[in-house]
């Protein structure tokens, strides 16, 4: 807590500046909180370090396209109005609808602006301190996402220089990358998209396999979004999942709306010449290590493919619903032996591509809000410091709630909360 008295805000060109509302995070959460608050007369303002949703267009691949079909794509005041609402909107269209989400209202957005420090005042309200000057907010969004910081395994420096070396962020095509062999490391929806990027355009692709789940993309005549939409998975809150938070820490399954989607086989791709190994171990000069993990990671991948296959095949006997017949997958592939080496010299691999996620960066926030492993602690957003909340989070309080899908509810929830807070203990001045 900063010891001073009431302080004024003051910007870079030395005005006073003191809001309601500071949101962090210019983003769809961030954005989608402004819509909210603007709707309910609150002043606030919305500090963007780069551009408003540039995550969307700085840190994915050109082939990039949604995973969940267009219908699910709801931000507040702005659902999906194309022709395709089973289709899944690739980079441009996905740019193009945030950028009507963003002109349909207007946000006060302080874009290039980078938030430093958030920290409680004496006064009990909130302190910003900005690259651009210095404001006070009675309360604070935070809405910049978990994240924030690339995993790059430790060694990875020590690799050949010559091997080119990128974050799943960074990676744009395969044109992009030297001639040569790829390796890919993690197989979640970041990974095994980007390795079928690389193998559809003919690149001999090394696939280090971790331990996502998979799912089919279409069962039984329907995409099985829509059937899990239709069994209540989607409103199903993270306080009533078998794993209750711990389902936060879960990697997501892995599927593709490429080309009107389809299933990602990892076996299809070995029969066709990818090869697969299992988890990274260790990297001794040009060697990388993998544990003998992957029969089982591909085997455990399977098992939840077949089991939500099963849990909609229960719904459609339950509710008698006419579709096609079930089925169950069976593997197309399987290993003889599982590579523990791969030298990157020998084979001729000219970059690797880290696909091992990102860890969340809140060290700007002063709050004694985090757990050991630096995640915020909250109901539905709401921290137990008063004027303190979170947007954007995975299971935030369902499986859309850092999704197009129900960021926008979660928004509206917070704000709710907010006003509520407002109405009952009115801000003064102090003397």
């Amino acid at each position: 807590m900063i010891d001073h008295e009431t302080p004024v805000g003051t910007t870079d060109d030395g005005a006073s500046r003191r809001i309601s509302v500071a949101v962090i995070g210019g983003g769809q959460a961030g954005l989608s909180a402004s819509y909210h608050l603007t709707k309910r007369g609150v002043d606030h303002l919305v500090f963007e370090r780069k551009t408003a949703c540039h995550v969307w267009s700085d840190q994915r691949w050109d082939s990039f396209c949604l995973v969940t079909p267009n219908w699910q794509c709801n931000l507040p005041g702005h659902p999906y109005g194309g022709d395709d609402p089973d289709g899944f909107m690739v980079k441009s269209e996905i740019l193009d609808y945030l950028d009507g989400f963003r002109r349909s209202f207007d946000a006060p957005l302080l874009e290039g602006v980078e938030v430093t420090r958030v920290a409680r005042a004496t006064n009990g309200r909130f302190s910003i301190f900005t690259s651009k000057g210095y404001y006070v907010a009675d309360q604070v969004i935070v809405a910049s996402g978990g994240y924030s910081i690339p995993i790059i395994p430790r060694g990875a420096d020590r690799l050949p220089a010559h091997i080119v070396q990128l974050h799943s962020e960074q990676y744009r095509n395969p044109q992009s990358l030297p001639a040569g062999e790829v390796l890919v490391v993690g197989s979640g929806q970041s990974g095994a998209q980007i390795a079928e990027d690389l193998h559809l355009a003919g690149r001999k692709v090394h696939l280090a396999v971790g331990d996502s789940p998979r799912c089919a993309r279409f069962y039984r005549g329907k995409d099985v979004v829509t059937w899990l939409a239709e069994m209540n998975y989607y409103e199903l809150p993270v306080d009533q999942h078998p794993l209750r938070e711990g389902v936060r820490d879960n990697s997501n399954h892995y599927v593709t709306g490429r080309d009107g989607g389809r299933d990602i086989d990892l076996r299809k791709f070995a029969r066709e010449g990818m090869a697969l190994y299992g988890l990274m171990d260790d990297i001794d000069g040009s060697t990388i290590r993998f544990r003998q993990t992957l029969r089982a990671a591909l085997d455990a991948a399977d098992r939840t493919y077949n089991g939500i296959n099963a849990a909609i095949d229960k719904h459609i006997a339950d509710n008698g619903i006419a579709a096609p017949p079930p089925s169950v997958y069976r593997p197309v592939w399987e290993p003889e032996e599982e590579p523990t080496e791969l030298d990157l010299f020998s084979r001729g691999v000219s970059a690797i591509i880290w696909c091992i996620g990102f860890r969340p960066d809140f060290r700007w926030l002063d709050a004694p809000v985090f757990n050991d492993n630096g995640h915020p602690q909250h109901q539905r957003g709401i921290t137990r410091q008063p004027g303190l909340y979170f947007l954007g989070l995975p299971w935030l309080h369902t499986w859309g709630s850092g999704r197009f899908s129900s960021v926008g509810r979660d928004a509206e929830f917070v704000v709710d909360h907010i006003a509520a807070a407002r109405e009952a203990q009115p801000v003064v001045d102090a003397a």
